[in-house]
């Protein structure tokens, strides 16, 4: 007893700290930068982004002002795959020092910038923009509380609206920007830190005297004479032959904020105390089934193998029913056992891939200003985790008494990527359609490529010729050379019934957790919360391992021995239940219009979907071996 609340209590002791890092812990990623005032700060740009269309954009593919040079900044394959492209860009401060009515550039807009402005306004596009590798945010409050306010990732390319007692429609341009750049002072040294980086966008019609040049003076905005810009009541509109002056305004704020925390604002976006509440409140409600699931099959399991255990003779052990008659099929090898073999190793890749990929968020390895550091650390992992996936279906191939081992391996290192890529490829050859950044580059592809076929594919056959060197797992029992007839099975117990019905446990442990993951991929928000996702993803191991032995224990007492593939698929037909619910997700929160938009989310979520099929496949697979194994090596078999 005092083991079990010893263990009891440690469990409770890791949840605690799971809970505790799951909001704000992380290592900032990067070195501080040191910056003494006067010092040049160079604002960087991004890409543009849409939550209607879901395609990036190039920040220069529209008509902005442009430095001297456009500087390409080394970006990495996750940032690549993102569509993130960083660029230099013409706004630049000087540390601790405000300038007032910064003229950029002034452009005269001809039909095809004017159209192609309007597009991205209509599209509701914004900014990206990046100092000291912090985004560019948009401070807003909240209409539901004054008091709380909250960040919108980048400011709108421009709005639309109606000049006062006119119905016609008309586009405006954000064309004057106001900065504040908060920083954190050592009062020892005097160096200063960048802390957050703010900026209020305006659309103003800048007016000045005379010819334009280079020395021209507004009268719209004029640090000399003290005229600020405050407002967007005279703004600025986009058409044919319309003149835009571009300017900014920087200022300056202190802040008590210190750099390490300074992601903090970014992290804690406008999610209330309810949300997560109701993630623990299910995560219980899941846990507490769980568990009363696991002790009904092991009272059950215990009374069943006592009284096998008791029989005397042969002739009572035939009058019985149960799992224990079909103890001479019940090791026999499935229909295409090749494929099932192929599939529990990719699992077993997914699964290892995204354990490590968990445990190093949690610890914090994998900060938000690390851009595109998620996606790196996921694609390396998959690639090396082919080990264990040439490994697992090695062995499982052995103990279906197979000889063609290297067949297998090129099956196992081909059959899922191949299918993703294809998918993939189909998707990009769309966003090259649509001349987006998002579409990934020849470069980039043959990397991707590379990774595959230069690492991956000898890693699964070097597991694989590990695996099927080793002797092979002996069933606990012997097959019969005839198979015995499986009996008529109730409705309830018919296949694609009781699959269809397993699912739903697994898919209920996550789509509360899915909807926060869906709104930073779709939303454009940042996702840390990784502590929650480790407890969820923990839960989603127990509830399809449990959920998988509660079925296959009843088909085996229905006398119906053909577990092997059922297994795999109960708790995988959670997936289906994901890429409805991505469904349902799609018509209620998103405003996607474009067809190739819907496309794109619904090819990805295709991707993700087939990927959770695998990963949950393979847990219930794997569950329900240990489980047959255990109770037909627990009874004596005359």
């Amino acid at each position: 007893m005092a083991r079990r609340a010893l263990a009891f209590q440690l469990c409770i002791s890791v949840c605690l700290l799971l809970f505790l890092h799951a909001q704000c812990f992380y290592l900032p990623g990067v070195a501080p930068q040191d910056f003494q005032k006067g010092d040049l700060l160079k604002v960087k740009v991004n890409k543009l982004t849409s939550t209607k269309t879901q395609l990036p954009y190039s920040y220069y593919t529209l008509p902005y002002c442009t430095p001297n040079h456009i500087v390409d900044s080394a970006e990495n394959l996750g940032e690549v795959l993102r569509g993130d492209r960083i660029e230099n860009s013409p706004y630049e401060f000087k540390m601790r020092e405000p300038q007032m009515c910064n003229i950029v550039c002034r452009k005269v807009l001809n039909a095809k910038t004017a159209k192609e402005f309007k597009e991205k306004i209509n599209d509701e596009y914004r900014v990206n923009m990046i100092l000291d590798n912090l985004p560019l945010v948009v401070p807003l409050r909240r209409p539901d509380s004054e008091s709380s306010i909250v960040y919108q990732h980048g400011f709108h390319v421009g709005l639309r609206g109606q000049y006062t007692g006119s119905k016609e429609e008309k586009h405006f341009i954000h064309n004057h920007l106001t900065f504040t750049v908060k920083y954190h002072r050592d009062q020892v040294t005097e160096f200063s830190r960048i802390v957050g980086f703010e900026v209020k966008p305006f659309s103003v019609k800048h007016e000045y005297e005379g010819e334009w040049n280079e020395k021209t003076r507004l009268t719209t905005c004029d640090p000399h004479a003290k005229r600020m810009v405050t407002n967007s009541e005279s703004p600025q509109e986009v058409e044919d032959k319309k003149e835009i002056i571009f300017t900014y305004d920087v200022e300056f704020q202190e802040s008590d904020v210190k750099w390490a925390s300074r992601w903090d604002t970014y992290l804690l976006m406008a999610d209330d105390q309810i949300h997560w509440f109701s993630i623990v409140n299910s995560l219980m409600i899941v846990l507490f089934l769980s568990g009363m699931v696991a002790m009904i099959m092991l009272r059950t399991l215990y009374r069943d193998i006592s009284k096998y255990n008791q029989l005397e003779t042969q002739e009572e052990a035939q009058e019985e029913t149960g799992w224990k008659l079909v103890h001479g099929d019940v090791f026999r090898a499935p229909s295409n056992s090749d494929l099932l073999c192929v599939y529990v190793g990719t699992g077993v890749q997914f699964f290892g891939m995204i354990l490590v990929t968990m445990i190093f968020a949690v610890l914090g390895f994998l900060s938000p200003s690390n851009r595109g550091g998620l996606m790196t650390a996921m694609l390396l992992l998959w690639v090396f985790m082919g080990l264990f996936a040439g490994y697992a279906s090695s062995r499982l191939y052995k103990m279906f008494k197979g000889t063609e081992w290297k067949k297998i391996t090129l099956k196992t290192a081909f059959m899922f990527p191949a299918c993703v890529f294809a998918v993939f490829f189909v998707l990009n050859a769309l966003i090259w359609g649509e001349k987006s950044s998002g579409a990934v580059p020849f470069g980039t592809m043959f990397a991707l490529v590379f990774l595959w076929f230069g690492i991956s594919v000898p890693l699964v056959f070097v597991g694989a010729y590990v695996g099927f060197k080793k002797p092979v797992t002996e069933d606990p029992v012997k097959t019969n050379k005839i198979p015995r007839q499986i009996p008529e099975q109730a409705w309830y117990m018919n296949p694609a019934f009781s699959i269809l019905i397993g699912g739903i446990l697994p898919f209920g442990a996550v789509f509360i957790e899915l909807f926060f993951i869906l709104t930073s991929i779709w939303l454009q928000q940042f996702y840390y919360i990784f502590g929650f996702l480790f407890i969820v993803f923990l839960i989603l191991v127990v509830t399809c391992a449990e959920i998988t032995i509660v079925l296959c224990y009843f088909q085996l007492c229905s006398e119906d021995y053909l577990w092997w593939w059922r297994s795999y698929l109960t708790s995988g037909s959670s997936a289906l239940y994901l890429f409805l619910y991505a469904a349902f997700y799609f018509f209620t929160k998103l405003d996607i219009q474009k067809p190739v938009s819907g496309l794109l989310y619904f090819g990805h979520m295709l991707i993700v979907s087939y990927a959770f099929f695998v990963l949950t496949g393979t847990i219930g697979f794997y569950a329900c071996l240990w489980f047959t194994r255990l109770i037909y090596s627990s009874v004596k078999i005359d």
